[in-house]
């Protein structure tokens, strides 16, 4: 079972910058599609990012695009998310995960939460005006 495990979340001001860690467990990890999601208070659980396990491919949801890049390391068995200008409307639980099929996602595929079948327990990102 895969276990992806976040860091690097905290306090930052608007306009500030954040990097996002998720190391995750497992022989097959260059195998797996990525993604991050995060989840508001009172909000459903929503696409941020995700990156096919080749590295080709790379979606991001519009609220994010231009300010956020993922990017993974197969050697280390770790995906981040650069979060750079970021706004209070980013304040949320940011979460990792995978989906260890190994089949191709397409953008479609990738915001779907149900295609993801390992989660970690998410990083706190806080975002002051």
């Amino acid at each position: 079972q895969v276990q992806p495990v976040e860091s690097g979340g905290g306090l930052v001001q608007a306009g500030g910058s954040l990097r996002l860690s998720c190391a995750a467990s497992g022989r097959t990890f260059s195998s797996y599609t990525m993604g991050w999601f995060r989840q508001a208070p009172g909000e459903e659980r929503e696409f941020v990012a995700a990156i096919s396990w080749s590295r080709s491919s790379t979606y991001y949801a519009d609220s994010v695009k231009d300010r956020f890049t993922i990017a993974r390391d197969n050697a280390k068995n770790t995906v981040y998310l650069q979060m750079n200008n970021l706004k209070p409307e980013d304040t949320a639980v940011y979460y990792c995960a995978a989906d260890t099929s190994g089949y191709y996602m397409d953008y479609v595929r990738a915001m779907r939460r149900n295609e993801y079948d390992c989660w970690g327990q998410g990083t706190q990102v806080t975002v002051s005006s």
